[in-house]
This record gives C-alpha cells, sequence and structure tokens, in this order.
C-alpha cells in the first residue's frame, strides 16, 4: 500500500469530522469512570505522527463508524524507551505537546494518555489486555501494527493478541504497512523518518509525515529584525545547513530562511539556529516560533570575507524566496 493510499476515504473522513464532537483527552485512567461504548482502540507511541500512524487512525474511526461504537488512541508519556532504557534513546520526532495536538487532528473520538512508569512496565499482557482495556475502556476492536509487542517484558505479541481476542470477545485488525516513497523496499516508519531529517532531506521527511518536519522555540536573541536566534524545544534537529522555511507566528505563516550551524566564517563554535523572516518587522523576542522545514539549499560554507557571506546570504534569500512563493500562500 503506498502512501497515497485511500484519498477518497480521507476525504471522508475529513469531512465527517466537522459533524463530531472535539475529542475527549484522558492523562488519568482513574478518570475512565465507565467504559466507553463498543470501543475501537489503536495503541502506539506515535512518534511523529506519520502517515503510517494516520492511518491507524483512519482504520480505527472506519471499524468505530461501522459498529456504531467509538473510537479511541491510546499513547504513553514519557516514551517507555526513556523509562526502560535510560540512555542510548533517539531524539523524539514530536514532544508531548505537538504528539497530542496532531493525534487531535485525526477525528478520533476519545485519547488516553497514560504516563508511562516502571510500575506499568510490569503489568503483564493478559491484565494489559484483560483489566485495562477491555473491562476498563471497553475494548471491542482494536488497530495495532504488524510487530506490535505488549505487556511485561513485551511478552505479548500479534498472536497472542488475537488469543485473546477469540477468548474475549474483540476483533484484532492488522492494516498492511504504507510503504514508503523515495527508500524503495522501506515502509513508512519513525526511524526512517528520524535518520531523514538528521541528514537533512526534509523534503522526502514531508512525504512520510504528511506535512512538512517542524521545530518550536523561543525566540533568545533579535540579529537586527528580521532575523532572529532561536532556543529550540524539540529534540531532533534536521542537518546543518541552510534551509527555505516557514515560520508560524499569531496563526500566521511567513516565509523565511533558516542557517542550522557553528557559522564556521566566524569560528565561534557555537551552534545556532537563525531564521530571516521574509518582510516582517515585529517584536518577537522570547515569543515563541514555529518552523517548518521546507527544502534544504545547501551546506554550510567558510567564507573568505563578510562580504562574500553577505552576497551568499542574498542569493540563498532569493532561491528561497522563489521556491516558497512557488508552494505557500501569503501570510496576509
Amino acid at each position: 500500500m503506498s502512501y497515497l493510499y485511500g484519498f477518497t476515504n480521507y476525504v471522508k473522513l475529513y469531512i465527517s469530522r466537522f459533524f463530531k464532537n472535539p475529542m475527549k483527552i484522558f492523562t488519568d485512567i482513574e478518570a475512565i469512570t465507565q467504559p466507553f461504548k463498543k470501543a475501537v482502540l489503536t495503541i502506539g507511541n506515535f512518534d511523529g505522527v506519520h502517515i503510517g500512524h494516520q492511518a491507524l487512525f483512519h482504520t480505527t474511526i472506519e471499524k468505530a463508524e461501522a459498529i456504531g461504537g467509538t473510537s479511541v488512541a491510546m499513547t504513553f508519556e514519557p516514551h517507555p524507551m526513556r523509562v526502560l532504557r535510560h540512555e542510548n534513546y533517539p531524539p523524539l520526532i514530536t514532544l508531548y505537546e505537538q504528539k497530542m495536538e496532531l493525534i487531535g487532528k485525526a477525528g478520533l473520538d476519545v485519547l488516553i494518555c497514560l504516563p508511562f512508569t516502571k510500575a506499568f512496565s510490569q503489568l503483564s499482557a493478559q491484565d494489559f489486555v484483560k483489566t485495562l482495556l477491555v473491562q476498563k475502556i471497553g475494548m471491542k476492536a482494536v488497530t495495532v501494527g504488524k510487530d506490535y509487542t505488549f505487556g511485561k517484558n513485551r511478552e505479548g505479541n500479534i498472536t497472542l493478541l488475537k488469543q485473546f481476542g477469540e477468548a474475549l470477545d474483540f476483533d484484532v485488525i492488522i492494516p498492511d504497512w504504507i510503504q514508503g516513497v523515495g527508500i524503495e523496499g522501506t515502509r513508512i516508519s519513525s526511524t526512517i523518518i528520524r535518520d531523514l531529517v538528521m541528514a537533512g532531506d526534509v523534503t522526502l521527511a514531508k512525504k512520510m509525515l504528511g506535512r512538512y518536519y517542524q521545530i518550536r522555540g523561543t525566540v533568545a536573541k533579535v540579529l537586527g529584525f528580521p532575523t532572529a536566534n532561536i532556543n529550540i524545544q524539540d529534540e531532533l534537529c534536521p542537518k546543518t545547513g541552510i534551509y527555505a522555511v516557514t515560520t508560524e507566528y499569531e496563526n500566521k505563516i511567513y516565509p523565511a530562511v533558516a542557517n542550522i550551524g557553528f557559522s564556521p566564517t566566524f569560528d565561534d563554535h557555537i551552534f545556532t539556529i537563525e531564521v530571516h523572516i521574509f518582510d516582517f518587522d515585529k517584536d518577537i523576542y522570547n515569543q515563541r516560533l514555529r518552523v517548518n522545514f521546507i527544502k534544504r539549499l545547501r551546506d554550510e560554507i567558510r567564507f573568505s570575507s563578510l562580504e562574500a557571506l553577505s552576497n551568499q546570504i542574498k542569493k540563498d534569500i532569493e532561491v528561497a524566496r522563489t521556491l516558497l512563493a512557488q508552494q505557500l500562500p501569503s501570510p496576509t
């Protein structure tokens, strides 16, 4: 199945969102006082909330609509690897705030974000399914990927989940993988997207995410309007270099160019993210910005003089202006 799958179904799904109640969010399992009506559940960490995750949401919603039930997503905070490994875990594509926002746009009825603790990790596969999912949440169907594992020491797998389904009367739905584009023979995964962003290939990452890769941060210094130095909030930063980007501020989108790196011409060896926003004169010191990465333009280069650097910056701005004008609406 390709990443372009089911376009007609997605259109139907997005239209249906306008007629649904807002998604309910639970961050405490004790706040769920009674099982949901015919809950259809999808479970995962959903780092990146990429097209593969969106397919699970879509299948979950379709099944819930078919049986007159409730579509539910369950995720965890912090990421289980942060609790179980303590170190040597990869940077997250989406931190909690952004992940919750993105899942909130999927059209689900309910989102459950459970605190992941050492104690929770000791829950057996049987208790996780029978006590939590079936009895507490009211699960009548579950949608998961082919490699899904659950319970203490990952003792549960798809085979065991299907056995539980037969014994406890719930359906197990295993959709096909969503195949990636540009990398033959791969499926869309958080790992591949993470590698693409770190390699600077934000164009291909966008095709797998279903949106532009975004970082968020606070303006630490204004380097003369309209250039800002940003303290990044996210863990995953694109490869050093010059990028055509857009900046989101006060619900408007502005074309811009970003420089990620160490300013080799100045030999200051300080890592910075500088964003030059086109046609912009607002005071944004200490304000939070969102930066969407459209395309990587070039590597960082050491220039022989400030004049050479200035001339290259002007060229970068013109290239970015042209590219962004072809793809993006005016911010006004």
